[in-house]
């Protein structure tokens, strides 16, 4: 490979925050909102146009585990009910992102968009202290006292230098990736048996599929309804992908692309309730189910899904249970042994403030999915009711490390849990 030296150059430095996040996904929104009412000047940056991550830009807006989430996710769902733009926990994309910008205004946030996080430095103590992104503003440097990461792969971790795995432990397998579709034209009198959330429904959607004379390289697909004649169509898989190579992501979005508009064609085909569907939109940003998982000061694991374990620093409380997506099609024998092996087998489980706080740079934090766990722990907690709750218990401890001036480990759990427990009250 042909190499070339790029030339140094000094950068601008934007002004001082108290609180910087990366990644405005809903765990990056929730902690930016906790922070900036936590009293820290706080800045929020996003790569894409909107907030909300797979929410938004990823059209997946179907809140999973998000039952007894007080606080941030609590006020967002009574702020769609306000626009009616809400079904139970499926939102109404558009609405969401509306929401979302009006609450970290309101909070106080500093919001970047169209902005890409691409190197970390720090100090002698390995105690971060610059942000480094990129964007049409060219190369800036972002100074914080305290920062965290809330990218989904954890990118500003690992650029910061801190240890991570990524991957079913042994042979490094991910779970596939999923492009989510939004889709019209259903009338929900008469599709009601293909949209509920029980397993029949997948079933009834994935035979209509078959009967339109297509195999859909998802097994169990879904259709949701938001409100309307509007609908959330996930149904496709792509293999073997990984989220961390550009070339991989961009050949899965492709991919599943052309995968949903044969979906949608095959479907229509049938006529009658299909007559007149149509595809409204495909996410901008694809669906991954597993980037990395960074190195913190507590691992959770799969044993502590099992048992049911609690903690005392505890700052979410998972119900969601172990959901690998088969992350190979050569294995569906082993992935079959797998899922009798743990299906119906969790129980809820506590993850702790310490796996949301750094090993390997101080001053960093972590949250939603890229916190710090095994392969099987990650399948359960990695869905987005549990990455708001994660997001605004890292944005607290963030606004309290910063505004002490001491770093997060040593910010006293007996400080911290009055701040969380507000959001129960609110």
């Amino acid at each position: 490979m042909q190499m070339i030296q790029e030339p140094g150059r000094a950068l601008p430095v934007s002004e001082q925050w108290d609180v910087m996040v990366c990644g405005g996904g809903p765990a990056g929104v929730a902690a930016a909102i906790a922070a900036a009412r936590g009293g820290a000047k706080t800045c929020l940056v996003e790569v894409h146009g909107c907030l909300g991550g797979i929410w938004t830009a990823g059209s997946l807006s179907y809140i999973l585990d998000g039952r007894g989430k007080d606080g941030v996710l609590t006020e967002l769902l009574s702020r769609l009910d306000r626009l009616n733009a809400r079904e139970g926990y499926v939102c109404d994309v558009e609405s969401t992102k509306l929401v979302l910008e009006q609450m970290c205004a309101e909070a106080g946030v500093r919001i970047r968009l169209h902005t890409r996080v691409v190197a970390a430095l720090s100090d002698e103590n390995k105690r971060l202290t610059h942000v480094i992104t990129e964007s049409k503003s060219g190369r800036e440097a972002w100074a914080a006292g305290v920062f965290v990461d809330a990218t989904g792969d954890g990118d500003l971790a690992a650029r910061a230098g801190c240890s991570f795995a990524i991957g079913e432990e042994g042979t490094g397998a991910t779970q596939p990736m999923s492009l989510i579709a939004l889709v019209a034209g259903l009338d929900p009198e008469t599709c009601g048996h293909l949209t509920k959330i029980e397993k029949q429904s997948r079933l009834n959607l994935l035979a209509e599929i078959r009967r339109g004379g297509l195999e859909p390289s998802y097994d169990s697909p879904g259709l949701w309804h938001i409100r309307n004649d509007l609908y959330i169509l996930m149904a496709n898989h792509e293999y073997r992908a990984s989220a961390l190579s550009a070339l991989d992501i961009t050949q899965a979005t492709v991919n599943a692309r052309q995968e949903l508009h044969r979906i949608i064609d095959a479907l229509r085909s049938l006529g009658g309730i299909w007559s007149h569907l149509r595809l409204v939109s495909t996410g901008a940003q694809i669906g991954v189910r597993e980037g990395r998982r960074i190195q913190g000061r507590y691992e959770v694991t799969v044993d502590d899904v099992l048992m049911g374990k609690k903690h005392e620093d505890a700052v979410c409380r998972v119900r969601f249970g172990i959901d690998v997506h088969l992350p190979d099609p050569q294995r569906q024998d082993a992935f079959r042994e797998h899922r009798a092996r743990y299906a119906g087998k969790a129980q809820a489980y506590d993850i702790p403030l310490r796996a949301l706080i750094a090993r390997d740079v101080d001053g960093l934090l972590m949250a939603g999915r890229c916190i710090s766990g095994d392969f099987l722990a990650h399948a359960s907690y990695r869905v987005t009711g549990n990455a708001v709750a994660l997001g605004q218990a890292a944005g607290t401890l963030a606004a309290a490390s910063a505004l002490q001036d001491t770093l997060p480990q040593d910010v006293p759990w007996e400080e911290v849990k009055p701040m969380l427990d507000m959001y129960s009250q609110v």
